[in-house]
This record gives C-alpha cells, structure tokens and sequence, in this order.
C-alpha cells in the first residue's frame, strides 16, 4: 500500500480523521529552550493502522500527546474529525478524549480493586451511561479482545498480556474514531506482544489507531510508519 500524499494549502478534513499542518512544539525553559517537534504535515485517514517509531528523544511521545488533545502545539493546525482543535473550550477537549479518543498505555494503568468489568466501563461511567448500558457495552468490549470470561477478576489475577487487553477493551468502549496506544508492548514479552499486535491488526479498518514503539519489527505489522528523528518526520511511507 502506498503513502497517500496530501496538498496541505487547504485542509482534507473530508477524507482524512487527522490533519496537522506546520505543528511545532517547544518547551521554553530559556537558554535551553527544547524544539520537541518542527514541522509536523501528515493526514492519516479513517481505518488506518499507524506506527510512530524514532529513537529516545525524536517527539514520539510529544506528537501522541497532541494527537490526544493531552497538550497543545506551540504553533500549527490540528484538525481531529473535521474540529480545529484549537478552538475548542477545555469541557469539549474532555468530551473529545472521553468519548472520541481511546488510550492504552504501557502500564496499563487499570485500577487494581476494581473487577475487569469495572476497569473497562470506567469510560462510561464519565460519560453518565445507565448501570445497564455500561455493563452491556462493556461485556460487548471484552468479548472483542477474548476476555469475556475473566469479567469479574481483578488485574492482579491476569497476566501481563490479559491486563493490556483489559486495557484495549476499556479503550473500546466509547466507540472512539481514535485509539491512541503508547508502546502498548513494552511491559511484555515477544509472544505476547505479538498477541496484543494481532489484537490491533483486527481491529484495524474498524478503528484508527496510531501507536508509538521504538520496535522495528512491531512497527512493520502496521499499515503505515511515520519516523520521527529530531522532531521531524523523515520517513512517513507506508509499508507494503
């Protein structure tokens, strides 16, 4: 599959989920002031599986951060879903992250008292979602990533690679347009990371996701690669 290529001058916001345009982002701390990211153009369109790979330091985590509406560029356009991000207010950049973007993390960061159905309806229960509702949609989600047996343990009875699936469920659960997974392998071993891989690639073309690693061989099982180094994109070709 090849790269789509995008004219920029005007936004693509009716083909493309994500659009950013010129974002650069720098963290100001005087004389050692840190350019993060320096002029970011991509579009990623709905359904694609996406890898940002780089090296320690390259912007990864910075560009996650702002695809995720968790912090806000110095300079640059970010369309989300045909929504400038900058004019939305701080109660409709929640609504966003709460109901449009779903996150796994390298933690898992689950609530370790809490049932698995629990965990994953946590989403909902923000969202102001009846008991019933929650508990549906959320047995609906853990049945998509095979765990609908393991409902009502809790965290410290699953292994590692069932907590990131509780974890891939909870981020299922509001139905978002964008799953955001940052190096959602990191804390597994190789079979078992595979697996979580093998969760996303079905997944795929049913959600956008983007997810960051610094793993090669994870980021050839995607759709795409964008290669940051220095905060800047240098590779941003699909993988056939």
């Amino acid at each position: 599959m090849t790269a789509v290529a995008y004219n920029l001058e005007e936004p693509v916001t009716e083909k493309a989920l994500i659009q950013l345009e010129d974002i650069t982002k720098t963290y100001d701390a005087g004389e050692n002031a840190v350019q993060a990211l320096d002029g970011i153009d991509v579009a990623i369109e709905y359904g694609q599986f996406v890898s940002i790979i780089g090296p320690s330091g390259s912007g990864k985590s910075t560009l996650m951060h702002i695809l995720g509406c968790l912090d806000t560029p110095t300079t640059g356009k970010y369309w989300l879903d045909g929504q400038d991000v900058a004019e939305l207010s701080a109660r409709a950049l929640a609504r966003i992250r709460n109901q449009k973007i779903g996150f796994v993390f390298q933690t898992f960061n689950l609530l370790p008292r809490a049932t698995v159905l629990k965990n994953v309806e946590l989403p909902l229960l923000y969202a102001g979602l009846s008991r019933d509702e929650r508990r549906e949609r959320a047995g609906a989600a853990l049945e998509r990533v095979g765990l609908t047996n393991r409902a009502k343990f809790r965290p410290n009875e699953l292994s590692g690679g069932q907590r990131q699936r509780v974890a891939i469920a909870r981020a299922l659960v509001n139905n978002p347009s964008l799953i955001l997974a940052d190096e959602p392998t990191g804390n597994l071993d190789q079979k078992t990371g595979s697996e979580i891989i093998d969760i996303f690639e079905q997944l795929s073309g049913q959600e956008t996701i983007i997810l960051v690693t610094h793993d090669p061989t994870i980021a050839s099982r995607t759709e795409r690669r964008i290669k940051l180094v220095d905060g800047r994109i240098v590779d941003g070709d699909s993988i056939d």
